[in-house]
């Protein structure tokens, strides 16, 4: 079925990347110049059947197949228009644009033998929930340059419910796939589509450069085991904008390995900026930072975000044996309404893939700065607990004021950590009280958006 001329034409405007450019105050400020696609098509014309029970794997892979050939020429756009259309994991191509229209639902099949299986990830070492292989993602990308998934806000849907339930009972045969993973990728952009019921993750950049997410909607109930909304790992010069997150577990995570394999891999996280951002965690934290975080994690600028209805607000986790860094991070503007736990710091976080770790390889956390932050309905304002022998150190926090929802004497537990607040409420732990500290506080300097330690 072919589509009118004048559908192709106006499609064919559709984003591809160019970045050009200054930054101002972040990364998010880079300048996005968008570049026309000079070839269309759409998914009918590869025979797909969007009723939702025709499996359209073959046509996806047949389309993007035709597709790649126009790489060299421009690029290329897949159209999906409105049906719902039910597929297996599928891998894009460079220089593609996969455009969802309104009322177009991408649905992953819920019959395991039609996502293909693929090798762990080399930073964390056996795999995730199992050792050994893990279900290649929905919609993969590897190696690629210049991808574009956006739409009129156009729907893909994992249908997870039958992926929490194998992995509840233990009944997996690999680890849990993603909606959306990029690899070793660079110059992506995801914008105006919405994700539903991600199996674990909805959307995994690893290893990449180059990431632009924004106005995207993500969204899991609140039961669903281990889904995370959005996961730079060990990925670089990443923008998350615009974006309303609700999910089981954590709404965004920063991650880069795990234990021995991160740190023989040795790809950090940095350059991130998060600004304009809704985030729900029912079991997990609105933002998280590791605890797989053994390549590093540096540099992240977060501004204007809104936290509602989490378990925590902001936690930074790691564990003896992880080794690597999380520091340099500046977090502001920030306003949390009924959060359990506003901010976290746990140094006893998390597992290992197996006992060849390190347990003196021990992580530095420090140069951390949260400022401008109003909280209502908090029941506990912050628990930092450090590591005996790598305490946690520059933490700093001012402008903060916490409602707190019950008659606790403690509002903040504190050990082995030690950084300086002004004007915080209530008043933190003696920890998190030495003037002496000011001077190591860390912040983002602008206009250029360069770091700076103050």
């Amino acid at each position: 079925m072919k589509m009118p001329v004048a559908l192709l034409l106006l499609l064919a405007l559709c984003n591809a990347i160019k970045i050009h450019g200054e930054e101002s105050n972040g990364l998010c400020d880079v300048n996005l110049t968008l570049r026309s696609r000079p070839h269309s098509v759409s998914i009918l014309e590869f025979g797909a059947v969007g009723d939702g029970k025709t499996l359209n794997t073959i046509a996806f892979q047949n389309a993007i197949f035709y597709l790649k050939s126009f790489a060299d020429k421009g690029g290329a756009q897949l159209y999906v228009p409105p049906g719902r259309w039910l597929t297996g994991s599928f891998n894009l191509t460079s220089h593609l644009t996969l455009f969802l229209e309104k009322g177009a639902v991408i649905l992953g099949s819920q019959d395991p033998s039609h996502w293909d299986i693929v090798e762990p990830l080399p930073s964390y070492g056996p795999g995730t929930e199992l050792p050994g292989k893990r279900y290649r993602s929905l919609v993969n990308g590897y190696m690629l340059r210049d991808v574009v998934i956006t739409g009129d806000n156009g729907t893909i849907d994992g249908q997870g419910s039958v992926w929490w339930e194998w992995f509840t009972s233990h009944s997996l045969n690999y680890s849990c796939p993603h909606l959306v993973e990029f690899v070793s990728s660079e110059s992506i952009l995801v914008s105006n589509i919405t994700f539903l019921n991600a199996p674990a993750y909805n959307m995994h950049p690893v290893y990449c450069s180059h990431v632009h997410i924004h106005h995207i909607t993500v969204y899991a109930p609140p039961g669903s085991p281990y889904t995370v909304g959005i996961v730079p790992d060990s990925s670089d010069n990443v923008c998350i904008e615009d974006c309303s997150i609700s999910m089981g577990h954590d709404a965004i995570a920063l991650k880069s390995g795990w234990d021995e394999y991160g740190l023989a891999y040795g790809r950090p996280t940095a350059n991130v900026h998060i600004r304009r951002v809704q985030l729900q965690s029912f079991s997990g934290s609105s933002l998280a930072f590791g605890s797989q975080m053994s390549g590093g994690i540096s540099d992240v600028q977060v501004q204007q975000l809104h936290l509602y209805d989490s378990l925590t607000g902001i936690e930074f986790r790691t564990t003896k044996g992880r080794g690597g860094y999380i520091k340099e991070i500046a977090i502001s503007d920030v306003n949390m309404l009924n959060i359990k736990t506003a901010f976290g710091a746990n140094g006893h976080f998390g597992s290992h893939p197996d006992d060849k770790f390190d347990p003196d390889a021990l992580p530095l956390v420090a140069k951390i700065t949260i400022q401008n932050i109003i909280g209502t309905n908090i029941s506990m304002a912050g628990n930092f607990t450090g590591i005996e022998e790598s305490p946690f150190t520059s933490i700093c926090l001012s402008n903060v004021s916490l409602s707190i929802n019950s008659a606790s004497s403690s509002p903040w537990q504190c050990s082995y950590v030690s950084g300086f607040s002004e004007s915080v409420f209530p008043e933190p732990c003696s920890e998190l009280n030495n003037p002496d500290a000011s001077s190591s506080c860390f912040s983002f300097l602008k206009p250029n958006g360069r770091a700076a330690v103050l």
